[in-house]
Formats: structure tokens, sequence, C-alpha cells
């Protein structure tokens, strides 16, 4: 009797990093979506998109939608706070780069006009400037992970609470395991 019983489902597809699918599947269970099927978009080697389905009728819906938002908002955060790790250390270590390939260009012209010591004396900052963003980038990137660790812990703490509210919302009767 409940073999023929409709179920309508809506469906969700969410693209997300590779690193990060497997947290974002299964925190999205605590919603009642269940994870459909993977694929792996065009021209982003490093994404996949995750595509998910419920049941239209779910309990509390309009709450889990809300939460759904949250935990959405605190995803984002915690993948923009893990990028500024990197972000400062690329900027200073493109700079330093740029800055020692100016030297390099002064250099090659005092050579062309045929004073040796102008060309020495702006070679040195120049291979200084190629070599050193290397280490500044590692120091960089190692400070500023030791600098927003705790906040990106903090956001998944946040982010585990906001699932934990969303699967105390959801009904175990209301989702049917052998739908899927």
């Amino acid at each position: 009797m409940n073999e023929n019983r409709f179920i309508g489902y809506e469906y969700h597809d969410v693209t997300v990093k590779r690193g990060m699918a497997s947290l974002y599947a299964d925190c999205y269970e605590n919603f009642g979506w269940r994870l459909e099927s993977t694929a792996s978009p065009v021209g982003k080697p490093d994404s996949m998109v995750l595509k998910f389905k419920r049941d239209r009728k779910i309990f509390n819906k309009a709450e889990l939608t809300r939460l759904q938002r949250s935990f959405n908002a605190c995803f984002s955060d915690i993948l923009s706070l893990e990028s500024s790790k990197y972000t400062k250390a690329s900027i200073v270590a493109y700079v330093v780069g740029i800055l020692g390939t100016a030297f390099m260009a002064g250099s090659v012209f005092a050579i062309t006009a045929g004073k040796l010591l102008p060309c020495i004396l702006l070679a040195l900052p120049a291979f200084i400037g190629w070599i050193l963003p290397y280490f500044l980038y590692r120091g960089i990137v190692r400070k500023q992970t030791a600098a927003v660790s705790p906040a990106i812990e903090q956001k998944y703490d946040e982010l585990y609470d906001i699932c934990e509210k969303a699967s105390g919302l959801l009904r175990v009767s209301d989702l049917p395991d052998s739908e899927f």
C-alpha cells in the first residue's frame, strides 16, 4: 500500500571545491537532502558539482531552508578565511618579484650603456628580488595560518551547530530511505 505513494522531489545542484565536497555532502543530509550524484564541471578542475534531492513536503521546510542559508553563509566565510591565508602572501611575493625584475631591467640598461659597476650594483638586488619572494611567501602564509586558524575553527563549530539544529528538526519518518 505504501509502495504506490507519490513523492515529489526538489533538486539542488551545488558547485564546491573538491576538498570540501565530502563535508558539504555530509552536512547537507542534515537539511533533508540526499546526494544523488556528482559531476565535474567543465573548466573547473578543482571543483565538483553535487546533485541533491529531497522530498518537497518535508516537515519544517521553512526553518530548514533558513538554517541552510546560514550554513551556506558560514561555509562561504570558511572558504574566504582559507583563501585569506594566501592572498597577502601572494601580493607581497609578486611585488617583490616585480621590483627584482625592475632592478634587472636597470642592470641590463646599464650594461648596454657600457657601465659595468651600475650593472653589478643593480643586478644584486635584482637576484635578491627573484629569490626572496619564495621565502616571504612561505613565512607570511605560516603567520596568516596561525592568525586565521582560530577563526576557521570557530566557523566550523558554528557550522556543526547549525547542522545539529537542522538534524533535530528533521523527522526520520518523513524521509523514506527506500525511495532514494
